[in-house]
């Protein structure tokens, strides 16, 4: 059986936001130029490419956007969709951004994505201190889960997942990161990702990844190392 690579980007391969490490970078090259690589992450090519450059990029086999609603082999487009989030659940998140405690909320609350919306109380405009302060935050109220719960259970045809440090991922349910396996039957798919947990945008894929094995990372170096004890 075939055996490829998958890696989320925001702390699995890079810090949250962040570019990658610099040694972690040439070593990552070394190993995705003679591996099978595929990188599957929320964000968008633009940002996907700041964080890891463009070889990497380019590299890979394939980088699943979007969580898999756009889709590029190197610079060639495979695949978009442009699905939009309905007024009535902009309007929820707005209420919810209202509600919420954390005072330090700096623009950019919902990102549009090809076929994918993020959410921040936050914001996307926040700085690493505002982000960390907001990781604190959400790691005691447990806010973004408690959001995607109830906005999961308001509007059943979209799904809402947390992810990354600050964030929530949404989409129209089932169009998360587990579509991207349908490329790969019959193959095992090494899948590195750190929201494997219930509700994590990660989890969705690693469900689904029967014939492979899944590495649920804490960081960029937890991936390193475990693929360092792999080769």
């Amino acid at each position: 059986m075939k055996h490829v690579y998958m890696f989320d980007v925001d702390g699995t391969l890079t810090p949250s936001r962040q570019k990658m490490n610099e040694l972690f970078s040439k070593w990552f090259e070394h190993f995705a130029t003679h591996n099978a690589v595929y990188l599957v992450t929320g964000s968008d090519r633009d940002k996907t490419i700041e964080q890891v450059g463009r070889h990497i990029y380019n590299l890979a086999l394939r980088v699943y956007n979007c969580s898999g609603n756009h889709v590029f082999e190197q610079d060639r487009e495979v695949y978009r969709t442009d699905w939009k989030l309905p007024d009535k659940a902009v309007q929820y998140l707005l209420s919810k951004l209202d509600d919420s405690r954390f005072y330090r909320k700096t623009g950019l609350h919902i990102e549009e994505r090809p076929g994918m919306v993020n959410f921040s109380i936050c914001g996307r405009n926040a700085d690493l201190e505002t982000r960390a302060m907001y990781k604190q935050w959400d790691e005691h109220k447990q806010e973004r889960f408690e959001i995607a719960t109830e906005f999961n259970s308001k509007f059943p045809d979209i799904e809402a997942l947390v992810a990354g440090e600050t964030g929530l991922d949404i989409f129209p349910r089932g169009l998360n990161k587990k579509q991207v396996m349908v490329d790969f039957a019959g193959i095992h798919v090494h899948f590195f990702g750190d929201k494997m947990d219930e509700g994590g945008n990660d989890y969705p894929l690693a469900e689904v990844n029967w014939n492979g094995t899944n590495y649920h990372v804490t960081d960029w170096q937890h991936t390193w190392k475990l693929l360092k004890e792999l080769k």
